[in-house]
């Protein structure tokens, strides 16, 4: 099964929703929202209020034909089943995450799943020109040896100047620790995104194809990224604009517009150390400016 969620970038969510895409997986169920969610919107039809929307969160299956290659099957037996779980939102309640991880192993035993991956985000230096890499997070030590062997991917215990802790927020976390808990093997890969960038209020597809790469190659898939290759290009044009702002703007402090500055040149991998305070202040400033608040509307 895989599984994708809202969160920063929407690495993950972009990345099942693609595969589910490619692959035409069918929806065979969802879990119902109401005791997990307020209402997102309200939909309105002939001037008059319909109905309430909900984030939704649904399940999709799809079984790969025999002897035929996995991206071209259409349905039919022989092959394994591929689950997927594609949610546009997450419970903002931990108790109603833990929740909601519960329901979704219920779902994932009940069919017979016997390894799970859920795909994120993890923030780091990386500058948005560069390839991002995939932190994999495994929750069983029989797992490590395999992961090590996943293409562009590195453990988030190997990562430098982690010592080998890290922290997996909201489901993507929670659910594997439930699977632990139900001798399950589950994987976290989350795809890295540049710290200046966690606030940005469209998604980062970069991060999301190095995701896709790494589970399309355990699957044995063959996968047309060109889609999500242009959305990418034209997110780094975004990104480029708004460095060039934030550059420009005359009330930024002196050390946030120098690290904008090293930011525009595009020197990597190593862009610099900058403190905890300094990151604070750099991620303030990229929020007024994409509220508009700097008067600079680019």
């Amino acid at each position: 099964m895989l599984c994708g969620w809202a969160g920063i970038g929407n690495v993950g969510l972009t990345a099942v929703s693609t595969l589910r895409r490619l692959v035409r997986a069918q929806p065979f169920g969802e879990i119902e929202p109401y005791e997990y969610f307020e209402p997102s919107r309200v939909i309105v039809k002939n001037g008059l209020i319909k109905e309430m929307r909900f984030p939704t969160t649904k399940f999709y299956s799809h079984r790969f034909v025999s002897g035929q290659p996995p991206v071209a099957a259409q349905g039919g037996h022989g092959g394994p089943p591929l689950l997927l779980l594609v949610g546009e939102q997450q419970p903002a309640d931990e108790g109603k995450a833990y929740e909601m991880a519960s329901e979704v192993l219920n779902v994932a035993e009940r069919l017979g799943c016997r390894r799970i991956y859920t795909s994120a985000a993890s923030v780091t230096t990386i500058h948005h020109t560069a390839r991002p890499k995939v932190w994999a997070v495994p929750n069983t030590p029989t797992l490590l040896t395999e992961v090590r062997k996943y293409g562009n991917t590195i453990l988030m215990s190997e990562v430098g100047g982690t010592n080998g802790d890290g922290l997996i927020s909201g489901l993507n976390g929670i659910l594997l620790g439930v699977a632990k808990n139900r001798g399950i093997e589950a994987v976290c890969l989350m795809g890295e995104v540049p710290y200046y960038l966690q606030a940005a209020p469209w998604p980062y597809p970069k991060a999301s194809i190095s995701v896709i790469e790494v589970l399309g190659s355990i699957l044995g898939l063959r996968l047309d990224l060109r889609e999500l290759h242009e959305m990418a290009a034209k997110v780094e044009v975004n990104i480029e604009q708004i460095l060039d702002a934030l550059a420009t703007a005359e009330e930024l402090p002196e050390q946030v517009r120098t690290e904008m500055e090293r930011l525009r040149q595009g020197k990597q991998p190593d862009i610099g150390p900058i403190t905890e305070q300094e990151k604070r202040e750099i991620l303030e400033h990229i929020d007024e400016l994409f509220k508009g608040e700097t008067g600079n509307e680019s």
